[in-house]
């Protein structure tokens, strides 16, 4: 199994504050506890008031600043899972158009309808995001010429209640993995809260 570095993702999560947000645009829907979509948004991050700016960037943060390796756990996508028509090609699709696709993201919200096994009323978050990576001198210190353009969509499930307000992230996922400070799109880092993972269908750890 891979292991996921730690200050890889603190990295990352340096990047997800007000005043340095790596966010361009969030979308998502609320679904009932048998799966069915009650309504959906998608808007661009920065039209977000502060204050749901900041209970948006808590949500997305807490995927990759969970507990390395116990709660968020890397995984790789088969050779077959990689084919036209599954679900990494559509995730490499709404990175490509920056979750400008509402009828692709209506399929997700669809399957995850399908799948998630839910107590009550929940929302999937889709957050996209990029991230100018420095180089590091051999000192480690960051230089100010980019190394990549890393592109990325974090996926957070939430219980709601009241008027959909949100709850802590149950799961989710980082998709490409941040894997040795670049992009990975062979592999995902999936989060479950409670550290235990089901057998994730065309994934291998």
């Amino acid at each position: 199994m891979g292991k996921i570095n730690r200050e890889d993702m603190l990295e990352l999560t340096r990047r997800m504050t007000l005043k340095r947000n790596c966010f361009s645009r969030i979308a998502g829907a609320y679904l009932d506890e048998e799966g069915f979509v009650d309504g959906t948004f998608n808007k661009h991050f920065q039209n977000l008031s502060a204050k749901d700016q900041q209970l948006n960037l808590d949500i997305a943060k807490a995927i990759p600043f969970s507990d390395t390796n116990v709660q968020l756990r890397e995984y790789s996508f088969t050779e077959a899972s990689r084919k036209p028509g599954s679900i990494w090609q559509l995730l490499m699709a709404l990175k490509e158009c920056g979750l400008k696709n509402d009828a692709m993201l209506d399929v997700l919200y669809e399957e995850f309808g399908k799948r998630y096994q839910a107590d009550g009323a929940y929302a999937i978050y889709f957050f996209y995001g990029s991230y100018d990576v420095p180089l590091k001198a051999s000192d480690k210190e960051s230089l100010w010429e980019s190394e990549e353009v890393y592109q990325f969509i974090i996926c957070a499930v939430c219980p709601v209640s009241g008027d959909y307000e949100p709850g802590e992230p149950e799961c989710g996922f980082l998709f490409p993995a941040f894997k040795d400070r670049s992009s990975d799109i062979q592999r995902i880092d999936v989060f479950q809260a409670a550290g235990k993972f089901p057998n994730w269908e065309g994934l291998e750890q």
